[in-house]
């Protein structure tokens, strides 16, 4: 037996192994997408428990005020809205002003407050605004979060088990013209849920998101308040890490809420999910280091390479026709018009994920709202 025929024997079985991780994950995240649509259910009426939602802002981000009317126009009315910036000369103020115009019925307060309580400015403007909240029972929702009309009243009913410590919510994404912004959208959509979905099918709850996170002010004062995430990076995951900790149960809710992608620049997309992959690695490092079995189209291609043949032209072509389905699935998601075109950029996102992901093992610097952090295991920011 010579080398040779060794070697190719081993790049053999590589092809032959990349190609069946790919199309079997495709296959088995498309099955979990179907199974978690089947299961998705409204409990129907629940009680009106009193709700402050706190709104951290910071700037005038696209479709601001269509995302923060959202939270204006929820069918319950014992709910109160809590926004919070950190400089006087903020624009969103203008938009929560304008708010308060529009809907003088609803009781909306605006913290403007400056005091900095570590390196997270989010969690900061949590800690300033948390005093003005009237309600034991909190909902924190990034700014650029868009909700039904009903959202309030659904995410917030697992809280009267005391059992449970955060409610959370998965999304999709709302993109804008450029090709960068729809590039975004995929990496929710088609990458990101998926994997949660996933991961929640086989009995994992160990996440937390900042389109949603619903809690009850005892489970927040259990972790020692806003003030433990002060100097972390992913304040989300850890609010609901530390409250697993606890003892508490963290529920994935039926909801699903809308995200703006709003990113023009492939600079601008680059540095933002180089961010989310560096902090994922920091939270789940080994699990991270498998994800690139996620990224279908190139890994089919490679196997096709290394190991030409019908076993994985077959398993190229399963592979292949698993991604596209999970595609046309996630687009069923969102409230976008559909767009056949669009199918075309798969195979681009999915290269373009792969580059990232090999980047993001390089190093641990992110760079996040004009601040440059460092993503430890330890999920500390400086």
């Amino acid at each position: 037996m010579s080398l040779s025929w060794f070697v190719t024997a081993i790049i053999h079985g590589l092809g032959i192994g990349l190609a069946f991780a790919a199309a079997g994950y495709a296959c088995v995240v498309v099955w979990v997408v179907i199974k978690s649509r089947r299961a998705a259910h409204d409990p129907g009426a629940r009680p009106a428990h009193p709700v402050s939602v706190l709104k951290p802002l910071h700037g005038a981000e696209p479709r601001l005020y269509e995302n923060l009317r959202s939270f204006c126009r929820q069918a319950r009315a014992n709910y109160q809205l809590v926004f919070g910036v950190r400089d006087a000369d903020d624009p969103a103020i203008a938009v929560v002003q304008r708010l308060r115009t529009e809907f003088p019925q609803r009781e909306i307060a605006l913290v403007i407050d400056s005091r900095v309580h570590g390196a997270n400015l989010k969690v900061s403007n949590l800690m300033n605004m948390l005093p003005h909240a009237q309600h034991d029972w909190l909902v924190l929702a990034d700014a650029d979060i868009s909700v039904s009309t009903d959202y309030l009243t659904r995410v917030t009913a697992p809280l009267a088990d005391a059992g449970v410590g955060i409610v959370t919510c998965l999304y999709y994404g709302i993109s804008g013209p450029s090709i960068w912004s729809r590039l975004g959208r995929l990496f929710i959509d088609d990458w990101f849920v998926p994997s949660v979905r996933l991961s929640h099918a086989f009995g994992s709850t160990r996440f937390a998101f900042g389109s949603t996170i619903a809690l009850r002010r005892d489970a927040l004062q259990t972790i020692g308040g806003f003030a433990t995430l002060s100097n972390t990076l992913a304040d989300d995951f850890w609010l609901g890490e530390y409250t697993r900790q606890a003892g508490l149960r963290t529920v994935l809710s039926e909801v699903v809420v809308g995200t703006d992608v709003s990113e023009n620049r492939l600079s601008q997309l680059w540095a933002h999910e180089l961010r989310w992959l560096r902090t994922i690695r920091s939270i789940a490092p080994w699990g991270f280091a498998m994800t690139f079995v996620c990224f279908t189209s190139p890994l089919l291609l490679l196997g096709l390479c290394l190991a030409p043949g019908a076993i994985t032209a077959a398993l190229t072509l399963f592979g292949g026709g698993a991604r596209l389905l999970l595609h046309f699935l996630q687009r069923r998601t969102s409230d976008q018009a559909f767009a056949w075109h669009e199918v075309l950029l798969v195979p681009l996102r999915d290269v373009f994920l792969l580059m990232e992901w090999a980047t993001a093992l390089t190093g641990w610097q992110v760079r996040w709202r004009g601040q440059v952090l460092h993503a430890r295991g330890d999920g500390s920011a400086p």
